[in-house]
């Protein structure tokens, strides 16, 4: 049941209506059944894995509150009784530190574990067979990946590992963990949601607000309207220019480039505004995912404003964590004993970007593609940084940073530089993208955009017009975020007539517009692969 089907739109507005006709605390109870309901539409084995992952946080999470407890009461009693020393709190807290990282090293390597062995098993296999002969070579093996299975797990994970840190407190109802792990809006695509932050909301009695709703309601209508009408239009002509790189070469390559950053763009953000929509329909807060991503002059900038979760999410559990570990301290130490000043001050951190990088590729796809693509990020990302000191010399000299000019080419600078990244993501092979974009350079025909040949990608004059169109209605509102630092929709509210209107009017062109396929469903999210 995807997002833009009619049977998941069916199935939200039949859970609108009981949300707030039921009993308010009777809400958080219709989520889950409705989140389970979802999930076992989709596939009834599915709950298997995400109930299994929930058991075990949950018993996790309780085990390693009681710990902490034992040793907080432990304290205190050597405290009344006149036994009370520091060494023994030293040693009551080390104990207790000692009981926790078991538990929680234990549920984290079980719950990783299922999902490297059912997304990651196939990619092991096949890369083995390369070094096997033909008749050693081992058989695939059919696993069943469940939907989302990449981001309920990572947020179950920063459960676990904010419970073992006391950032949180470990969940003591069973259903309502599960809620958290479940909550179907964001199964699909995220975002990678935090306990502390979610269960503010999740677990509330809401009442009815016209405001919270309608404003909901005009984020999923904004969703929609860039998924359908844009991405799932555009999609045509990458398809064509990606399955045929041998025809599609030079210019078209910059086509396909360009055009799969919006395609992208599009269908991303705007599965996470129907999702964020849905969530504030219900009176529920869910992390934002994206700042404008594309107004961004670097690429560190662009990945502080772009899948923002899930880059918070590698940030604070891996990059943090290896940071300050002992046996990188120690590293950093040796290093800069005997490598000298520069390599003692940033050979650990290239090890921890590396990992994360790392860690971002693989999360991504089962692929080398995205592999590939994870360390090009840590390599751009890597000698930006090092290279800063001289751009500082330059714009000190040159003055040109406090140009308007300048910072639109730097915009534009980092969107070629994340768009020819991606291109790993598009083509899926590694030495096919190196190919295509070395024809970008090598054979670039600029008469393909005047002598019609843009035309024979499955678009017509006037799909350009809506993709031109749509867009240019995107940048009017981006610019206006940008410039403000204000939400659109604050903007309009005021005013009833164009409050309403503007719902009209996107869901007009949403229903005129928009790109749909067979059963008038549209494509498939593209991060629902993960």
């Amino acid at each position: 049941m995807l997002f833009v089907s009619y049977e998941f739109i069916a199935f939200t507005i039949a859970l609108f209506v009981l949300y707030y006709l039921l009993p308010k605390k009777w809400q958080w109870p219709l989520l889950l059944i409705a989140s389970y309901a979802f999930y076992w539409i989709a596939n009834p084995y599915y709950l298997i894995f995400i109930g299994t992952t929930t058991v075990t946080a949950f018993a996790a999470g309780v085990m390693m509150e009681r710990a902490q407890n034992r040793c907080d009461l432990a304290i205190k009693s050597a405290k009344a009784d006149g036994s009370y020393t520091s060494d023994l709190k030293k040693s009551l807290k080390a104990k207790a530190k000692s009981s926790k990282w078991r538990i929680l090293l234990l549920s984290m390597l079980f719950n990783l574990g299922i999902l490297a062995v059912t997304k990651y098993t196939n990619f092991v296999i096949t890369n083995i067979n390369k070094f096997l002969s033909e008749g050693a070579a081992l058989k695939a093996v059919d696993i069943l990946v469940p939907m989302g299975i990449s981001f309920y797990t990572f947020q179950t994970v920063s459960y676990l590992i904010d419970t073992y840190r006391g950032t949180v407190n470990a969940e003591k109802n069973p259903f309502k963990l599960a809620l958290f792990v479940s909550f179907f809006p964001q199964l699909v695509q995220g975002p990678i949601s935090r306990y502390g932050d979610l269960s503010k909301t999740l677990y509330e009695e809401h009442k009815f607000s016209e405001k919270t709703f309608t404003y909901g309601f005009i984020r999923i209508l904004w969703g929609y309207f860039k998924k359908v009408v844009i991405a799932d239009r555009i999609i045509t002509a990458v398809t064509a220019l990606i399955g045929d790189p041998e025809t599609y070469t030079g210019a078209y390559v910059f086509v396909a480039m360009l055009f799969y950053a919006f395609e992208l763009y599009c269908d991303f953000t705007g599965g996470i505004d129907i999702t964020i929509g849905i969530a504030q329909c219900l009176g529920i807060k869910v992390a934002e995912n994206f700042n404008l991503p594309y107004f961004s002059k670097n690429i560190k900038e662009y990945w502080n404003r772009w899948h923002i979760t899930m880059g918070s999410w590698f940030t604070d559990y891996i990059f943090y964590p290896l940071s300050v570990d002992k046996n990188m301290l120690k590293l950093s130490k040796w290093s800069r004993e005997h490598l000298g000043k520069f390599w003692g001050k940033r050979l650990t951190v290239y090890i921890s970007a590396f990992l994360v990088w790392l860690a971002t590729g693989v999360w991504h796809g089962a692929a080398w593609n995205f592999i590939v693509w994870g360390l090009m990020n840590f390599v751009v990302i890597m000698i930006s940084q090092e290279f800063d000191p001289l751009y500082q010399r330059f714009h000190k000299r040159f003055g040109f940073k406090d140009k308007a000019w300048y910072g639109v080419f730097e915009i534009l600078r980092t969107i070629f530089l994340m768009s020819l990244i991606r291109m790993f993501d598009c083509y899926r092979d590694v030495p096919m993208t190196f190919k295509m974009v070395g024809t970008m350079f090598t054979k670039f025909n600029v008469k393909i955009f005047g002598d019609g040949s843009l035309l024979n990608l499955g678009l017509s004059g006037a799909d350009y017009i809506v993709l031109a169109a749509g867009l240019l209605i995107i940048l009017t509102v981006s610019i206006y975020k940008y410039r403000s630092k204000k939400d659109f929709r604050d903007k309009i509210y005021n005013n009833a007539w164009i409050w309403y209107g503007a719902m009209a009017l996107l869901l007009i062109i949403t229903l005129v517009f928009g790109a749909y396929g067979h059963g008038y469903d549209a494509t498939q999210f593209i991060y629902n692969q993960f």
